[in-house]
This record gives structure tokens, sequence and C-alpha cells, in this order.
């Protein structure tokens, strides 16, 4: 799996998708960019509210 980490999609990263990303990796993970950028997606502690339906599609 390779996996692009750079700068101008900073605002997408986020530790725990970076962490899901190299998880889910069978093999081999590559990634592929700047060290700042994954810098910054593992620094970046925040949790974000994640807008889906879920809740509503699993309700009776």
């Amino acid at each position: 799996m390779v996996i692009p980490v750079t700068t101008q999609h900073y605002p997408m990263f986020q530790r725990n998708l970076i962490y899901t990303a190299v998880t889910r990796g069978k093999r081999l993970v590559v990634l592929v960019g700047q060290r700042k950028a994954l810098s910054i997606a593992v620094r970046d502690q925040q949790a974000r509210r994640r807008w889906s339906k879920l809740k509503e599609w699993l309700a009776p």
C-alpha cells in the first residue's frame, strides 16, 4: 500500500486516519511525501466529529 503524504492535503490528515492506513497494509506500507505533513498529522490530537448517518441507519 502506498500512502501519499503532502502538506497540500494537510486539512485531511488526522492521527487516527494515518494509523488506520498504516495498520490496514497487509504486507508493505510505503509513505510517500513530506515529513512535515506526517508530523502535522501525528501531532494533531484533536478528535473531530464525524458527520455520518450511521446512527440513523442502525436505528430500528
